[in-house]
């Protein structure tokens, strides 16, 4: 039978340096916690401004909906009323969802900037680190 492998003499070697450069190791945890914190800006921005979005379209449609609250003179007049609001709402729908994209346009184009940058910052690194193996060898 097999035995389940004890990785605690592992992860004490590992995190007491013998398994290589921790200063190294740190620094890559800080730079994805950096990248991690801007990522979470980025959505934290975006469901903002969605919520926003929400309420204000929520404030339009029961503004249209007080039309409701007024007694109408004939039975016809309700229906009149009822469909001047479900066309004003049918309008303004487009509107309020063109918004919601471009939030989200926004939110993607912000996302795909931070990324290239990474990456960028990635092969900054790499090329230097081959460089430094290089002169080493």
């Amino acid at each position: 039978m097999t035995k389940t492998p004890d990785y605690t003499k592992l992860f004490q070697d590992m995190f007491a340096g013998k398994f290589g450069d921790m200063k190294a190791v740190n620094e890559m945890m800080q730079n994805a916690a950096d990248y991690s914190a801007k990522f979470n800006k980025i959505a934290l921005d975006a469901a903002e401004k969605n919520a926003e979005l929400s309420n204000a379209w929520m404030k339009d449609t029961l503004t249209k909906y007080s039309v409701f609250t007024k007694t109408q003179g004939e039975p016809a007049d309700y229906a009149k009323v009822a469909t001047d609001v479900i066309t004003a709402q049918a309008q303004a729908a487009p509107e309020h969802v063109a918004k919601f994209a471009e939030v989200a346009k926004t939110a993607q184009m912000a996302t795909v900037e931070l990324m290239m940058a990474a990456g960028k910052e990635m092969q900054t690194e790499m090329a230097d680190t081959a460089k430094k193996v290089a002169k080493a060898a």
